[in-house]
């Protein structure tokens, strides 16, 4: 399918470097795609960026059929310009729609999409330290149709933003809540799917988290509210005795491709990972025992936020003297410094925009 593009004909002013915030400005162009049953994806197009015109009956806004991702273009040192493990990003987005009944789409194809538009706008990715150039694609539900049942038609989107750090903080640890009202997902619902829904379901539990003065949510397994899942909207790790646990994939959690890139970094430096169930008291327990010696959370859009305190049954558990730990900072230099091209890529994860 061949890419049609139209540029915008007066461009953006661009930002400045030192004080972009995540995620409110846009880049001056998006990709987008439709999907009609019967044709299959067409109709892809790189256009200014601006107002997507549906019906109010739309089936997204009733029904909240749509799936999205996140991932990052980064400038290295030499000012070329690359993508952090795209591929994997367009197979968790496939993997997203078989949960939500939405049609597949070339994958390669995405990957060519995003790189032409990357390119088009290669002048808003920034270049000043912990800068990057967020990339959402997306995708929704678009027939005019007002019963529950899967669209006849489907938009396609990607549209990007230049960032700075997720968390004003930056690598400051936060403080912890356990929610023990609100659940995220069950075994069998959309939790390892990435879409709205479930970020929408967590908003009260941030909310509450955030009153009583927590800046994340450790979110316990719905069914038993014992076992520990993710922490807010990212995946866990917990270095433990010298051994690094984070939940295992059960169906019920996000399969972060900064959590599966966090695994491989630590085995190829000989550390021991074990993907797990762990439940809230054995944490408590290990702490008890002075066992627990960093926590930290991982993500695209912070890459690594370390965990300083976790308040739970009237008791507050600090980590690491509520401190950065060695590792925290280790992984987040190591991958980091791969993202940007300001050390050597062994895995193979990063790709040219140009190649």
């Amino acid at each position: 399918m061949k890419i049609k593009i139209e540029k915008r004909q007066e461009l953006k002013p661009k930002l400045d470097e030192s004080n972009l915030e995540f995620g409110k400005e846009f880049t001056d162009h998006m990709f987008l795609m439709n999907y009609t049953l019967g044709q299959g994806w067409h109709d892809a197009r790189i256009v200014p960026y601006g107002p997507i015109e549906m019906s109010p009956a739309a089936m997204v806004l009733h029904y909240a059929q749509e799936t999205f991702e996140g991932l990052k273009a980064y400038k290295r040192p030499d000012g070329k310009i690359q993508l952090f493990r795209p591929e994997e990003n367009f197979k968790r987005l496939n993997r997203s729609n078989d949960r939500m009944c939405i049609p597949r789409f070339d994958e390669d194809f995405a990957i060519k999409a995003l790189k032409t538009l990357v390119e088009i706008d290669q002048d808003w990715v920034p270049h000043a330290p912990g800068t990057s150039l967020y990339i959402r694609p997306f995708i929704f539900a678009t027939s005019p149709f007002i019963g529950v049942r899967e669209s006849r038609t489907y938009l396609f989107c990607i549209i990007l933003s230049p960032v700075g750090s997720y968390y004003p903080g930056g690598l400051a640890p936060t403080k912890m809540y356990i929610e023990d009202v609100f659940a995220r997902t069950v075994l069998g619902g959309t939790g390892e799917a990435k879409c709205g829904g479930n970020y929408a379901g967590g908003l009260a539990a941030q909310k509450k988290a955030a009153s009583k003065g927590f800046e994340q949510i450790l979110w316990l397994d719905g069914a038993e509210r014992k076992y520990i899942e993710e922490v807010g909207t990212s995946n866990v790790f917990f270095k433990i005795d010298g051994k690094f646990y984070t939940p295992e994939l059960s169906g019920t959690i996000l399969p972060g491709i900064t959590r599966k890139s966090i695994i491989e970094l630590l085995k190829s430096w000989g550390e021991t990972v074990i993907e797990c169930k762990m439940t809230i008291d054995e944490l408590v327990d290990y702490h008890r025992q002075g066992k627990v010696e960093e926590v930290f959370a991982t993500g695209t859009a912070a890459v690594i936020s370390p965990i300083g305190s976790l308040d739970y049954m009237g008791e507050t558990l600090v980590f690491h003297d509520n401190q950065i730990g060695e590792y925290s900072q280790k992984v987040y230099d190591e991958l980091f410094g791969i993202q940007t091209g300001q050390l050597p890529d062994p895995f193979g994860w990063t790709v040219l925009i140009d190649e």
